[in-house]
Order: C-alpha cells, then structure tokens, then sequence
C-alpha cells in the first residue's frame, strides 16, 4: 500500500475512533463537564495529534513532519481564538452551561466539513493560479493587522445584524427549550435562540477558517498534511472550551502574538513565491511561531496574575460591529 493511502486510512480510523469514543460519552453526559475532565480529554486529543505527527515522521519523513506540527501548531492556536468568540457568545445569550456541549458538538462538525471543503477549493485555485499564493500572503498580512488593530474593541452583540435578521423572517422563541433548536407551537415551527447561537458558532467558524486556511498553505501545498493538520487541530476544541473557558482571561495577550504570526506567515508566503524557494524555511517559522507563541503565553500569564476571572467582553462576533465606547485600561 502506498503511503498516503495509508495515512489516509490511519487518520480516518483515529478521527472516527475519537469522534465514536466521544459521541458516546456525550450520551451519558447529564452534568457539564467539570475542568478536570475537560483538560483529560484535552490532553487526550492532543497526545493523538502528536502521535499522528509521529506516524507522519516515519512514513514521509521529517520535512513532512515539521510542516505537520507547524500547520497544527497555527491551526489549534487560532482555534484557541474562536473560542474567545464562542465565550461571548454564550455569555450574551445567557446559555446554560449543560446546553453549550450540544451547540460546541455540531459547530465543530460544521467546521470539519467547511475546512474540506476550503482546502479543496484552495488546493484547486493555487494548482490552477500560482497568483493566488500572492492574495493568500496579503491577506494573511491584513488580517493580521486588521487582528491586532480590534484586539481591545467591544463587540455590540446587543444590536447582532446577524441575529437581527434572524429574529424579524423567523419566529424565534422568548427562552431556551431544553437542548432543542427547533419547537413547535399551536402546529407552527419556531426556532429557539440555541439555534441562533449556532449559527453565529458556524459562521464563526467559517470566518477564522477563511484567515486560517491561508496559513498553512503558506507552509505546505500538500493536501494530506493541511487537512490531517487542520482537523487534528478543531477535533478537541469542545473539550478544550470547557478545560479554557475560567482561565481565558489569563490569556487575553494571546491575541497579539497571534496577530504578529499571521503577518510573518503571511510575508513568509509573498517571500518565498515570489524567489520560488524556500528563502525562510519551515524550520525557521517554526522556531518564529514557537516563540512568539510562548512569548504571548507567559506575558498573559506574567500580566494577569492573581487577576480574578471576570466575564469576557472584548473580541469579534460576527455581525456585531464595535461599540464606540471601547477603551480598556
């Protein structure tokens, strides 16, 4: 069997056997998932990911493996991100705690199935257009800019367009029904306002993937280690909301050094397209997005302190443009 049929087969048997493995814990689940709990199955996810990576060393060597981690290592980040987005979410919805692992389940296979089919569509564009490399690296460079520029603004969820338009062609429901999205009433069909907070989570999802995606090709045009890489990265993000989501405000610096990491990858792609070589390696982006990644964490960490966990108010939801009065100390 040749090897990336065989990785193909490996990573479909891993994902499937962790998504089996969690689906039916999640059946059981009646009380949400305490800290501990959430940080095992964390832990669990990504111990599979590195051992994938593993797998990807031995059977397609250690520049495959590198751009593996790399692609990972940003993905998972910027994952980590959205679920700064996914906290304001929830808290201005109000969402019950026990109703959150639902709407988590179902964005992430929503996310499994777009980051398909945007690698893809990617893979396809850039065999077809070489150009394109050079609108991926821009855009990584202004997302970045645009990232670090609304970093400390103050969505106004309040005033949703999103959820505006919702609310004024569907009939939505006053309060929560259980876990449902949908109900029915007097023979009619309403939605209910956890099928609104869906929606903002998907087309969340859809958003960071549209930044994220450019990013790992801007590390590798193999389809096998951007998707594996890509789907590695959200499979334990419902596990890793609830282990994250009383401490997130001990990372509230992550943000920048996210934003410094898209510029740089987005001017490693423009770079090396346009010398059609390799001018910053792999192994030096990795050593630059490790960096700056640590560095984030432990000034986060160094900044926040014995600070008490409050709510989240800054960040990005979509359709929620930035209140005028968001100035923070």
């Amino acid at each position: 069997m040749d090897t990336p049929s065989l990785m193909w087969i490996v990573f479909f048997a891993v994902v499937a056997g962790a998504f089996v493995v969690d689906l039916g814990l999640l059946k059981r689940e009646r009380e949400p998932l305490t800290v501990k709990q959430a940080l095992q199955r964390s832990v669990v996810f990504i111990c599979l990911a590195l051992a994938f990576n593993a797998f990807v060393y031995v059977e397609r060597g250690p520049t495959a493996a590198s751009e593996f981690f790399m692609g990972y290592l940003i993905e998972l980040s910027l994952s980590v991100d959205n679920l700064f987005v996914f906290l304001l979410i929830f808290t201005h919805f109000g969402v019950p705690r026990i109703y959150q692992h639902r709407v988590l389940l179902w964005g992430i296979l929503g996310a499994i199935i777009m980051r398909g089919v945007m690698i893809g569509l990617g893979s396809a564009l850039i065999k077809e257009f070489s150009w394109v490399m050079y609108l991926f690296g821009g855009f990584l460079v202004l997302t970045g800019i645009k990232m670090l520029i609304a970093a400390d603004a103050e969505p106004d969820v309040s005033n949703n367009r999103l959820v505006g338009f919702m609310r004024k062609h569907f009939r939505v429901t006053e309060d929560f029904e259980g876990e449902r999205f949908f109900s029915r009433r007097n023979g009619k069909r309403y939605l209910t306002p956890l099928f609104l907070v869906l929606v903002l989570i998907e087309i969340s999802d859809l958003i960071f993937a549209v930044d994220s995606i450019p990013a790992i090709f801007a590390i590798t045009n193999d389809a096998t280690i951007i998707f594996t890489s890509n789907i590695f990265a959200i499979l334990g993000l419902r596990s890793m909301y609830f282990a994250l989501a009383a401490f997130m405000h001990r990372f509230e610096y992550l943000k920048y050094g996210l934003s410094v990491i898209l510029v740089f990858i987005g001017a490693k792609m423009l770079v090396n397209h346009y010398y059609a070589q390799s001018i910053i390696s792999t192994e030096l982006s990795l050593l630059v997005v490790v960096s700056l990644l640590a560095a984030s964490v432990v000034v986060s960490l160094l900044k926040t302190r014995g600070k008490q966990s409050e709510l989240v108010h800054r960040g990005w939801v979509p359709g929620s443009s930035a209140k005028e009065s968001s100035n923070h100390e």
